[in-house]
């Protein structure tokens, strides 16, 4: 019995982006085609299937201890940022200064969207596995504020529940701006404790 179910709802690509050197720059640099293997991006500094763990999983490793890499792309909503933008007080907000590898539209709601979820181009069939939400943090103040003098610190209070997600290469494909992605969800109900055990 499949586990996951196809729905109708779908995204465009609206914007790619590649990061070669985290320890330099945040930003992302534009891409036309993002070839896909089951490391993620080549290029990509955020890329590997393993990664050492950081501050956002302590409660499972100690810090730097090596694990599976689900946080091979960042994925941003068109729809989200524009929001963001807004909120910032920004006419727009350019998704290579947020650290985006791909910013996709047409999926309401998209932080939240189920983990577990695909999202799969419906031509190459490359397919991404939705980890969790990524939580925003301080780091795209310093390129924001770059470009947007004054702005910077303004993105994280903005960004809260419109950050994106993480995601993971679960089928190699190449994925292009204007590709289409179908959102695939977990076949199955919410867990009845999670309330309780959030608090």
């Amino acid at each position: 019995m499949p586990a996951l179910k196809p729905t109708d709802f779908q995204a465009t690509v609206a914007w790619l982006g590649v990061n070669r050197d985290r320890t330099a720059a945040l930003e992302t640099d534009m891409l036309d085609a993002m070839s896909l293997s089951f490391a993620g991006l080549a290029e990509e500094s955020r890329g590997g299937l393993t990664r050492p763990s950081c501050s956002r999983v302590t409660s499972q490793h100690p810090r730097g201890t090596e694990i599976r890499n689900t946080r091979q792309i960042c994925i941003v909503s068109e729809e989200e940022v524009a929001a963001i933008a807004a909120d910032m007080g920004l006419p727009d907000l350019h998704p290579s200064l947020i650290g985006a590898s791909i910013m996709v539209a047409g999926l309401p709601d998209f932080t939240h969207l189920p983990p577990s979820s695909r999202l799969q181009d419906v031509d190459s069939g490359a397919t991404l596995v939705v980890d969790m939400e990524n939580r925003p943090c301080v780091l795209p103040g310093k390129p924001i504020e770059a470009a947007h003098p004054g702005y910077g610190k303004r993105f994280k209070p903005a960004a809260m529940g419109r950050r994106g997600v993480t995601a993971w290469v679960e089928r190699e494909g190449t994925i292009r701006v204007g590709s289409t992605l179908r959102l695939h969800v977990p076949d199955q109900p919410v867990w009845t404790h999670l309330d309780e055990v959030r608090g």
